[in-house]
């Protein structure tokens, strides 16, 4: 029985009761909108003994429960409910947000848990488990009802046979027939009950291949995430131990590059969760084909040289126009760049190819490297899926960079498509993008053209921190920039320096102790001398939710850590302009 056949059968019978049990409102509110789909009655609970109460005067399918939970953790009301003759049977998903031992889950277990759920919890797992108990549920309700049929069946086979010989034997064969027929349905109702315990065990078997996926993302993120720490951390043991210049030079190239590495990764990983909801937006622009693959390669240069390969180009003779946004064309082209160079042997080659083809233009990568197997190639698509997960393998990656490309090319009109031969026998991959027609192409260039950039001015700047590297170091930059920096360690201190030097910009950071960068924002507009200032929110968190929470507190720009300086620079130049930008603007990339 699947998760999603356990769900649509659930939705089309009576509603049960389903018991939310978590001390914590946010929580109980998250499994409601996660179990919402299910239709079922949702009843939520915040205690051990609000839910024995429950339980005492309903019926419920199932039980969600909290396992840290004041009063009565989940394990004595576990305990308590399964002492009840009522509700042994009942059973109880444990939620947890700390990791549990084997001797936990035996402990939960011995208590009548038949799973466990950990936090943050993954929305398809938790309604596909709870959908298969409330199905269990109903279908144990079935059979309930169906031997109260039965019973009633052999009170009337009783009544019968006490008359059985005033009976005609017309009577009897009647009798006799009707007694098959309810055979009939219990033969037919005991193979339906077969056929959804063999259903369970392969949503069971799904379940642990999709846990099992989850935890392989988990360990190649956080191999990901250590391969630029460490020539970082390298980097800077060098710097301490009074290096030559050259050799100065050579470590802070080395941060720079590694460092813009990180900041890929976690951008990669954020634009996936954009685009899956919906909540990027291009910024298109005329864009001549060969200028994309120029910007692209630059990208990947570096790698397709470290690893030795020869990189051919063929482009059209005719100019060729696109209307995308550039970033991330040149973001989509760059992953499938990269990966021929990744998954491709050393001093092997590349091959890129340019064409014209019915008002489109198609642009072809093929490589002679590890190839992709035929059962692998219809989901090379699909986030998450990796070509090479050997262990010792350098050219693994998240599985996330192709999933990128299919919906930044579909976001322009366009498609991509991939081909391989096999294992070993190389691949090639197409991207096929809409021209940009004549009339507007020229259009767009002359409006392009009518923007002109704003000169840089010095500007009397506020910056406020509780990090004192990061306020010590966006500090240095501002001043070598050439404006007038005033700093402050926390809210307090920070709304003091706005009253005493009254700076046409501040640049706060949110979770900053005393007074958060939201009260100061607030308390500022309420100043008639704050009236006019430029507010700045720099902080880590980027999400839709957070920029309205900067805007709702006065915030004109909402800067997304690690701080991008020419991105902050446009910024200013933008209040230079008599514009303030909207608080929905992101640091480094456009959300």
């Amino acid at each position: 029985m699947s998760a999603r056949g356990a769900e649509e059968r659930v939705s089309g019978v009576d509603k049960v009761n389903i018991l939310l049990v978590d001390d914590q409102p946010a929580r109980l509110l998250t499994y409601q909108t996660v179990l919402a789909d299910l239709g079922q009655n949702l009843v939520p609970v915040r205690s051990g003994p609000e839910a024995l109460q429950k339980l005492m005067n309903d019926e419920f399918a199932v039980v969600l429960m909290d396992v840290s939970m004041p009063e009565m953790d989940g394990f004595e009301a576990a305990q308590l409910i399964h002492d009840h003759p009522r509700f042994e049977r009942t059973p109880i998903i444990f939620v947890t947000g700390v990791h549990i031992s084997e001797l936990d889950r035996l402990k939960g277990y011995k208590v009548g848990a038949v799973d466990y759920v950990s936090i943050p919890v993954v929305p398809e797992v938790l309604r596909g488990k709870v959908a298969v108990l409330v199905e269990l549920y109903l279908k144990r309700r079935e059979l309930r009802e169906l031997n109260r049929s039965l019973a009633q069946a052999n009170e009337k086979l009783a009544q019968a046979n006490v008359t059985l010989q005033a009976e005609k034997n017309r009577e009897l064969e009647a009798l006799n027939a009707t007694l098959q027929r309810a055979n009939d349905e219990l033969e037919r109702a005991n193979r339906s009950l077969q056929n959804e315990v063999a259903e369970r065990a392969r949503a069971e078997l799904a379940l642990q291949e999709a846990d099992r996926n989850k935890d392989e993302f988990l360990a190649m993120l956080a191999h990901e995430l250590r391969n630029p720490l460490a020539p970082m951390l390298n980097a800077v043991q060098l710097m301490r131990m009074q290096p030559t210049e050259q050799q100065m030079s050579w470590a802070q190239e080395l941060i720079r590059r590694q460092l813009g590495d990180l900041t890929r990764l976690v951008d990669d990983l954020l634009d996936v969760s954009r685009i899956t909801r919906g909540k990027i937006t291009l910024a298109r622009e005329p864009l001549d084909v060969r200028t994309l693959i120029e910007r692209a390669v630059e990208n990947v240069e570096p790698l397709i040289q470290a690893r030795g390969h020869r990189f051919t180009v063929e482009l059209p003779q005719t100019p060729l126009r696109l209307d995308g946004d550039p970033t991330r064309l040149t973001q989509a082209l760059a992953n499938v760049l990269g990966n021929a160079a990744k998954y491709t042997d050393g001093a092997g080659h590349i091959d890129l190819r340019c064409e014209e083809q019915e008002g489109c233009v198609l642009i072809r990568v093929r490589d002679d490297g590890i190839g992709i197997p035929a059962d692998l190639l219809p989901r090379i698509f699909e986030l998450f899926t990796q070509l090479d997960r050997r262990v010792g393998s350098s050219s693994g990656g998240l599985g996330i960079g192709l999933a990128l490309v299919r919906r930044l090319v579909e976001m322009h009109g366009g498609s991509v498509s991939a081909h391989s031969d096999g294992a070993g026998r190389g691949s090639e991959f197409v991207m096929k993008l809409p021209l940009l027609g004549a009339d507007a192409a020229a259009a767009r260039a002359e409006a392009a053209g009518t923007n002109s950039a704003p000169q840089p001015v010095s500007r009397r700047i506020l910056v406020a921190d509780d990090n004192a590297d990061a306020l010590e170091s966006l500090a240095v930059l501002l001043k070598m920039s050439g404006h007038q920096v005033f700093s402050a360690p926390n809210g307090a201190a920070a709304l003091e320096a706005a009253a005493e030097h009254l700076p046409e910009v501040v640049l706060l950071d949110i979770g900053m102790p005393l007074l958060d960068g939201y009260e100061v924002a607030r308390r500022i507009r309420t100043q008639p001398w704050g009236s006019s200032m430029m507010l700045v929110a720099l902080t880590g968190w980027g999400q839709d939710a957070d920029r309205r929470r900067s805007q709702e507190a006065g915030f004109n720009s909402h800067l997304v850590k690690p701080l991008d300086l020419a991105r902050l620079t446009q910024v200013l130049e933008e209040l230079s302009a008599g514009a303030a930008p909207p608080a929905s603007m992101s640091g480094g990339r456009r959300a």
